[in-house]
């Protein structure tokens, strides 16, 4: 919080500065809850979090489901919050309406997740309130959320799907005019919509002081290429193995280089995007290189890397590097730190593969462009259009959320109001919320009515919560061991 040092020493204008500074102190967020439901939308949760309420204590809350994150990506992330663990939509509803208990919660979610907590938030509180509460104000959390990154597929779905938050953050001036176009243009309130940036673009310049140290051995190190593979782009077997040869090639061109293939996760690990083919079982196919060794058919400059993106595009900038990818959120890091990048065009400039958001950036490449030692430069006019550039991003989100809840704490906040409703949306809106665990209503169905009641009868039914957990983990699995060994299998047999 401010000081009071900061106070004028004018006794006239004391209490008026004493006022805002009371104001302030009022209007700040103190307790956040974060949910999320993959590593990547942890990992911006958290940090918006922190960008929006500096000085709050925030509950991580990780959604149980299909990409639910593991420890080890949690700790790749980086990310730390006071306190950790995994709920169902049931548990976040009760730990996010109980009385006083945060002041924003932030919904790093997938659009479908994101409208349902919404639908299940409007409802709680209104049960919790009275009937009355549907129609007027209730103390309730301030509720926001946005997108982990570069938005270039499903715009109308997924900003639909978030409409109803309180704030729903663009991470850019040129997102920002996109997402209230799209509001404005179904007849939907575009107020919500606040400018901000990418958090983790935090304490970075191109400068470099306020980076991640990357050491000695990088600082002095060759010249680095980093190839930010991503789960589902591009989706096919050869042409993930193009790409995959492609660095390979380029690493055997240029062994004065080092090339880092950054993987998103291990196998058998879920992130935001399934993964039907890792690139750790692609390399084992690949010819060439040394032989032998957890590298496959990797020259002895080539390397598989997990770890943090950002303390490895770090380690590239230190070392003049170069960032490739397809369309990763990873070149807008990358931008940021200065670092050249380049967004691959080997495969064309499409919207199926996401790199047609960078057309005007200067950064579309080829790997023949590469090989041919091509450093991108990016568009500085640009780059400030997409965010990447300038100064706190975060100022005026900061303020808006101060104002909601200065607004809660006192009269409370209107009603949640989605766009989606069972009269805008009757053969879409149900089968959203039944897949989270609710009714059209918002209330709790079936196996979440039931975990609602064990949780208030309290020891008595601890083994049905555990017999549930059990086979919850357990349908998890099979549903991953589905999609990695049996679903690429199938789609093989039926080729020949």
């Amino acid at each position: 919080m401010p000081s009071r040092e900061i106070l004028p020493a004018s006794a006239a204008n004391a209490p008026a500065a004493a006022a805002e500074l009371v104001q302030h102190e009022r209007s700040a967020p103190r307790r956040v809850a974060v949910l999320a439901d993959s590593d990547t939308r942890w990992k911006w949760g958290v940090l918006t979090a922190r960008r929006l309420a500096p000085e709050a204590a925030i509950d991580g809350l990780l959604l149980r489901g299909r990409a639910t994150p593991t420890p080890r990506q949690l700790a790749e992330v980086g990310v730390t919050v006071d306190t950790l663990c995994e709920v169902t939509t049931a548990e976040f509803l009760r730990a996010a309406t109980a009385p006083g208990a945060y002041d924003m919660v932030v919904l790093a979610c997938v659009g479908g997740a994101v409208q349902a907590m919404l639908h299940g938030l409007g409802r709680a509180v209104a049960g919790d309130a009275g009937e009355g509460a549907e129609r007027g104000s209730a103390r309730r959390p301030v509720v926001v959320t946005g997108y982990v990154g570069v938005v270039y597929e499903k715009l109308a779905d997924g900003l639909l799907l978030r409409h109803g938050a309180d704030v729903v953050l663009a991470n850019s001036p040129y997102d920002a005019d996109r997402f209230r176009a799209v509001y404005e243009g179904v007849g939907a309130d575009g107020g919500s919509v606040v400018e901000c940036a990418l958090p983790f673009l935090e304490g970075v310049d191109g400068g470099g002081s306020d980076g991640a140290d990357a050491g000695p051995e990088a600082a002095d190190g060759p010249f680095t290429v980093v190839f930010a593979v991503q789960p589902s782009v591009p989706a096919g077997r050869a042409d993930r193995a193009y790409l995959l040869r492609r660095a390979i090639g380029h690493a055997l061109q240029h062994p004065e280089r080092d090339v880092l293939i950054k993987l998103r996760s291990k196998p058998g690990e879920h992130t935001t995007h399934i993964e039907e083919l890792p690139y750790q079982k692609l390399v084992r196919k690949v010819a060439g290189g040394r032989d032998g060794g957890s590298g496959g058919g990797l020259p002895p400059n080539c390397r598989l890397v997990y770890g943090n993106m950002g303390e490895i595009l770090d380690r590239a900038r230190h070392t003049g590097g170069l960032l490739v990818t397809v369309s990763s959120t990873a070149a807008l890091e990358s931008l940021h730190r200065s670092l050249p990048t380049a967004v691959l065009t080997d495969l064309g400039v499409r919207e199926a593969l996401g790199n047609h958001y960078f057309t005007g950036s200067g950064c579309l490449a080829s790997w023949d462009q590469l090989d041919d030692g091509l450093l991108p430069e990016a568009d500085e006019k640009w780059a400030l259009r997409q965010g990447v550039r300038g100064g706190d991003g975060f100022a005026a989100a900061r303020e808006r959320v101060a104002e909601l809840v200065t607004c809660s704490r006192g009269d409370g906040l209107p009603p949640l109001a989605p766009y989606y409703t069972v009269r805008t949306a009757p053969g879409y809106l149900p089968g959203i919320l039944r897949r989270y665990g609710l009714e059209p209503d918002g209330s709790p169905a079936g196996g979440a009515a039931a975990e609602a009641a064990d949780a208030a009868e309290g020891l008595g039914a601890a083994g049905r919560s555990v017999v549930r957990r059990f086979v919850r983990e357990a349908a998890r699995g099979a549903y991953r061991h589905g999609v990695q060994r049996v679903a690429p299998l199938i789609r093989k047999a039926g080729e020949l």
